[in-house]
């Protein structure tokens, strides 16, 4: 909020036209806001606030920031287009929606006659290129929505064994199972405040004793994977930086340049704290010409990370070879024995006549 309050005020002293700049905003919800959910009430509500705190009459882009488990599709597509018909945006999209997600509101807004979203904001650097290079390419050649990538500069200095400064990919390490879930955050706080007004019986203490020690175990269990990945990470970051130097730029330099030389990306968000920072982050585009194929194709041999589309799975194919749509395919020892006994078998009919 405080960000759209200072971009309003500097768009007011400025005096800029309103048709020659573009303005996107998010409409966020979290555990530490009252404003939480997707509901028809929540949207009109924060499209309102944001445009007072703008000063603006419309905003042009308005982001949908994570799909909403616990409300239907249908009253989320159908209070977006409510707030285009208003005139109080004149688009809107995604940010961090899965493609299952972003097929059903597009199918959703086919059905109802809605307005269909037309992009979506998605992770995307050298460490992060799933989603990006092999499903966002196909919606938008199927659905036409494109893809505004973030994370370039999601990487944060960090320190080698030998005392080198590494940049290494922010969140690479986090943790799969974390929870963006409010509802699950809430059940959490309920628990928490209930065993603190409560008084702790001999029970309550021995089954949170038990949690504890297995999320311990658990986690020892994962700490050689993670310091074996980190390790994995760190050799990857030092080799990107050896191969920034020798291009006359820095490693932020060069995974900016990166993610604009591929054709999916059609945005690139880049965030910064200083003018300085900002400037060092816009040279990146000078860079472009000088990414041959043949340092494109080094930097793949240095991550070795390329996503690849499983092969598809053919029922035809199952149906001939006479197994059952989702039955495992039987095992080469399974079929040379199958041989061996009608082997077996036509040498005995051979016997008996």
């Amino acid at each position: 909020t405080r960000a759209e309050i200072e971009l309003g005020k500097i768009i007011q002293k400025a005096g800029w036209k309103r048709t020659s700049f573009v303005i996107t905003t998010k409409i966020y919800w979290s555990t530490k806001s009252e404003e939480r959910g997707l509901s028809r009430k929540h949207i009109i509500e924060s499209v309102q606030a944001s445009l007072q705190r703008l000063q603006l009459p419309y905003i042009d882009v308005i982001l949908v920031h994570k799909a909403d488990s616990m409300c239907p599709m249908e009253e989320i597509v159908r209070a977006m287009n409510y707030v285009i018909s208003q005139g109080w945006s004149m688009y809107w999209g995604t940010a961090r929606w899965s493609p299952v997600e972003i097929m059903e509101a597009y199918t959703n807004c086919r059905q109802f006659n809605c307005v269909t979203p037309i992009v979506e904001q998605s992770e995307y650097h050298m460490f992060c290129r799933e989603k990006a290079e092999l499903y966002l390419p196909e919606m938008y050649n199927k659905i036409g929505v494109g893809f505004m990538a973030w994370g370039p500069l999601s990487m944060y200095l960090g320190d080698a064994q030998n005392g080198e400064k590494l940049w290494i990919p922010k969140g690479s390490l986090k943790s799969k199972s974390q929870s963006y879930s409010w509802i699950e955050d809430e059940v959490n706080k309920e628990v928490s405040e209930r065993s603190a007004t409560r008084p702790h019986c001999s029970v309550h203490i021995c089954v949170l004793f038990f949690l504890f020690l297995l999320h311990l175990a658990v986690m020892l269990h994962l700490r050689k994977d993670l310091q074996d990945e980190a390790r994995r990470l760190y050799d990857k970051a030092r080799d990107i930086s050896n191969l920034a130097e020798k291009l006359g730029c820095n490693a932020v330099q060069l995974s900016i340049a990166w993610s604009l030389k591929h054709e999916p990306v059609q945005c690139l968000l880049l965030g910064a704290t200083s003018p300085e920072q900002l400037h060092q982050s816009l040279q990146a585009l000078q860079l472009l010409p000088r990414l041959s194929t043949g340092v494109m194709l080094e930097i793949e041999r240095i991550l070795e990370n390329k996503p690849v589309r499983p092969p598809p799975i053919s029922t035809l194919a199952l149906r001939e070879s006479g197994v059952p749509c989702g039955a495992e395919s039987p095992k080469e020892e399974d079929i040379s024995m199958g041989e061996e006994q009608k082997e077996s078998q036509k040498i005995s009919f051979c016997e008996i006549q």
